[in-house]
């Protein structure tokens, strides 16, 4: 049932030149998955959670997993009813006005996914020049900054020829990480001497004291991050208003129970303590697969999960591409940024101002980012955090707010177009507002001004520089920021 409020919506829209009904489920869940680079995102962070919170890492896996799942299920409704490439930024503009919907669902989703994808490439470069047997050059900046930004040129010229190319590359990549990474738990909890796994891993009233419970929980909400990179593709897909929403939670829950099974296994097979192989230990947790591979599928075979790391940073930044170019032509096509950017190649179908744009500005980032200090890019990464929950948090309120009529129809509305969206929403403020009191403190990553951690200001200061942007934006747009709660539901399909 639609939004009462969407009864006066046209009931088609313009033809924005994107290829229609070419992605199906599959494709899209893929998508979503090498947008979060899964098998990175475990080897990099697992250690991690583990000195938090010691063997209830998987327990946090899956508290961290709760808000995730709820705003899932708000992106999945609102999709149903406005399937707009733009997302983020149509659906917060429909129901929150065109500062908030520029602010939250553009500006911030855009500023997290650049940032990430210098971090991406950088990953990527290094962990290829080491798997070719060039360690040396793999800690250099300048080479790895080279080949980094080959790799985003790469991947723009595969996202520039079509979204089927891009699917069918990120299809067999995700396939790789995620064979990597169940070859890896299969044969960790095999091995001679592996613990036997412990239903109180998973117990997520275990934890003792606020701090490292949130802290470990705010490392999972980050490593979930991305699956929603696959509902902007939604005006490509297959049944626009349904198949996009269920790619999206299914990603989520792909990514749950591959993240718990590589958790328990690494946790079987190395422990929590602190010497040797154990996760406890600091020299361990930068990357757990490269020290426990090895040991658990021996030197050959491990190189085959080296190669799975290097893989889901390249997907990534192919999924990260496609995911920002399209919401370019569809803010573009609401009259707010320049026409240009709603550019559709006439044969390819994809953007192509938009798609040559990012890959540029995000070389310039990794390579104004690398050289200006290593400490700084890692500050930068580690600010994204705030962005993600901002704009998770605004788009499930937005959810519960847009369907606030339809709440009284049906247990089921209810539940997943009011309740669960309201209960993510509070969950990423609560996220927001933790991780901003733990960034203020000077020791917080690697940098700080005047005993303010560098981590906070970058992220509050992203944030901050979208309120004169926005305005400067407002003289050149004016209709858009006169009308854009109209224009918005103008341009889009909504549900019968």
């Amino acid at each position: 049932m639609s939004n009462p409020t969407d009864v006066a919506a046209r009931p088609s829209a313009p033809d924005k030149g994107l290829a229609a009904d070419s992605v199906g489920l599959l494709s899209m869940v893929s998508l979503g998955l090498a947008s979060v680079a899964p098998a990175y995102s475990i080897t990099v962070t697992l250690g991690l959670v583990v000195l938090a919170v010691g063997h209830l890492a998987p327990a946090a896996l899956l508290v961290g997993f709760v808000p995730i799942l709820c705003t899932a299920y708000a992106f999945r409704e609102l999709n149903r009813v406005m399937p707009d490439c733009g997302t983020n930024f149509v659906w917060i503009t429909k129901n929150f006005g065109p500062w908030s919907g520029w602010i939250f669902g553009n500006w911030l989703p855009q500023i997290a996914t650049l940032i990430a994808m210098t971090a991406l490439a950088q990953v990527g470069a290094t962990n290829l020049l080491d798997l070719v047997g060039l360690t040396d050059l793999a800690g250099q900046t300048l080479p790895v900054t080279c080949l980094g930004a080959l790799l985003i040129a790469l991947v723009t010229a595969v996202a520039y020829r079509g979204v089927q190319l891009s699917a069918a590359v990120q299809t067999a990549m995700v396939a790789i990480q995620l064979a990597a990474l169940v070859g890896f738990g299969v044969a960790a909890l095999a091995h001679h001497g592996a613990a036997t796994p412990s239903l109180a891993w998973l117990n997520p009233v275990g934890f003792h004291g606020t701090g490292p419970f949130a802290e470990s929980v705010l490392l999972c909400l980050f490593i979930y991050w991305g699956w929603d990179a696959a509902l902007t593709v939604n005006e490509e897909a297959c049944d626009r208003t349904r198949t996009p929403g269920r790619a999206a939670v299914l990603s989520t829950l792909i990514l749950l129970s591959t993240y718990l099974f590589t958790a328990v296994a690494a946790i079987s097979f190395a422990g929590t303590g602190t010497k040797g192989l154990g996760l406890g230990d600091q020299n361990n947790t930068a990357d757990v697969l490269a020290t426990l591979a090895p040991a658990a599928l021996g030197g050959s075979v491990a190189k085959g999960v080296q190669l799975a790391v290097a893989l889901s940073s390249v997907a990534a930044l192919l999924t990260c591409i496609v995911s920002t170019a399209r919401p370019n032509v569809s803010v573009a096509s609401h009259g707010a940024m320049p026409k240009i950017f709603a550019r559709v190649h006439p044969r390819y179908r994809t953007p192509t101002f938009a798609t040559v744009f990012t890959g540029v500005v995000a070389v310039a980032l990794l390579a104004a980012l690398s050289f200006a200090a290593p400490s700084f890019l890692g500050d930068a990464v580690l600010c994204i955090g705030l962005l993600v929950c901002a704009y998770y948090g605004a788009t499930a309120f937005a959810c519960a707010w847009h369907f606030r009529r339809d709440l009284r129809t049906s247990t089921q509305a209810l539940l997943v177009k009011g309740l669960l969206p309201l209960a993510g929403g509070l969950m990423m403020l609560a996220a927001f507002a933790r991780s901003a009191w733990d960034m203020v403190d000077p020791s917080y990553g690697a940098t700080s001004i005047d005993g303010i951690g560098g981590v906070f200001l970058l992220g509050i200061g992203s944030i901050l520089l979208g309120l004169p942007l926005t305005a400067l934006l407002r003289l050149r747009f004016p209709d858009f920021f006169r009308n854009g709660r109209r224009t918005v539901t103008d341009l889009i399909i909504t549900e019968d």
